[in-house]
């Protein structure tokens, strides 16, 4: 199912630049925290994947079909890593390249911060930076 998505993902919005050798596998990295999908009617409408960077977690692999965009569901998934990188003491940060217009105004607008640009050589014509974001602080809970 998700790599249908991914496929419409990447030929409507060219989201991953590079179309991965093993969509399935890389969809599931190893070093996953976790994994989630957002449910429309039925229907998978976006993905999210949370790794293990250290001591650290990363947002990857958030998509949304383009047919379901401007409905909140990646503002959902992204707000749904913050929950659980907060809950497991992780900070939180995620890359994005410099041609993804829309993620990176849905990441600003959800309270990320920039904190650096890398020039990339992979991105062809579609993309020269990375850009990264760290994630806005999550109220710790204190226990009951």
């Amino acid at each position: 199912m998700c790599v249908g998505l991914l496929r419409a993902v990447h030929e409507q919005s060219g989201y991953p630049i590079n179309w991965p050798a093993d969509p399935a596998d890389w969809l599931t990295p190893e070093t996953a925290l976790g994994c989630w999908v957002a449910v429309d009617d039925g229907r998978v409408v976006g993905h999210v994947v949370l790794t293990a960077v250290g001591e650290r977690a990363e947002v990857e692999r958030l998509f949304v079909d383009p047919a379901a965009t401007g409905r909140g569901t990646g503002r959902q998934l992204l707000d749904h890593c913050v929950t659980v990188a907060g809950e497991l003491g992780r900070e939180l940060s995620l890359e994005v390249v410099d041609n993804r217009g829309a993620a990176e105004r849905l990441y600003r607008r959800a309270g990320w911060t920039e904190t650096a640009r890398t020039p990339i050589d992979w991105g062809g014509d579609h993309a020269t930076e990375l850009i990264r974001f760290r994630a806005p602080a999550v109220p710790h809970r204190s226990p009951r």
